[in-house]
């Protein structure tokens, strides 16, 4: 069904950003791994899909290793909460960081990634719907933020990451996608950053159409192209 799944997408994604006059090049689908068996990842890349994203570092470490020569032929990203302590495993396993929310860990990913000899590519996550549940920096943190950041040559701050609270209604997720492409927009024009902040990470399975036409680069799909699937805590992912 995989094959299936990610043609539908494909599809869903297509028409969705030329909706907002874009096109579907412009948006790039990333496949959340999170509690997904390695034969659907495998599926998965031989559908033709090359772009991952993993919540967990420990989860990931075992999982690419087990892939192989494909590790090499595929992209990752992370997305879930990371630890400082983790940072260092990070910077080897992951091609980019979505998740990046305050000044120490930026710094400790600068600086593994230095001594790695990469660039990493990162996005800072925001809260733009202050949910007390969610991680992610305030809108008005942001600048200060990349002020603070401006300097660090191991990571390239290229894009922005949001979680809205989440609604069986994917409309109402609306305005939260459209505050995150409003303060990229306002922060580019105040920083007068080049290039800027080029990628927006924002929609999941249930609404990322919704967000795709208020902007988005990056949709994070798990459900949708893998199915349901068991969490650790033995809830139904969503």
């Amino acid at each position: 069904m995989i094959p299936q799944h990610l043609e539908e997408l494909k599809s869903r994604i297509a028409k969705a950003a030329q909706r907002s006059g874009r096109r579907p090049g412009d948006v790039r689908l990333v496949a959340v791994t999170k509690t997904v068996p390695m034969e659907r990842i495998r599926e998965a890349i031989s559908s033709g899909q090359r772009l991952f994203g993993e919540n967990y570092v420990q989860e990931a470490a075992k999982k690419l290793e087990s892939l192989k020569d494909l590790y090499h032929e595929t992209t990752w990203h992370f997305i879930g909460h990371l630890q400082r302590n983790k940072a260092k495993l990070a910077v080897q396993l992951f091609d980019c960081i979505e998740t990046v929310d305050n000044l120490k860990l930026a710094c400790a990913l600068d600086r593994y990634a230095k001594a790695a000899g990469k660039r990493l590519s990162v996005y800072v996550q925001v809260n733009v719907a202050r949910d007390p549940k969610k991680s992610g920096l305030s809108p008005e943190e942001l600048p200060v933020f990349l002020t603070q950041t401006a300097e660090l040559s191991g990571i390239d701050i290229c894009g922005l990451m949001t979680m809205p609270p989440w609604e069986p209604v994917p409309e109402s997720s609306r305005p939260w996608f459209r505050a995150l492409r409003d303060l990229r927009d306002e922060t580019n024009a105040g920083l007068g950053r080049s290039p800027g902040l080029r990628e927006l990470s924002m929609g999941m399975s249930q609404d990322f159409e919704v967000a795709i036409e208020e902007g988005a680069t990056v949709v994070r799909i798990g459900t949708a192209l893998f199915g349901q699937r068991e969490c650790s805590t033995g809830k139904k992912d969503v």
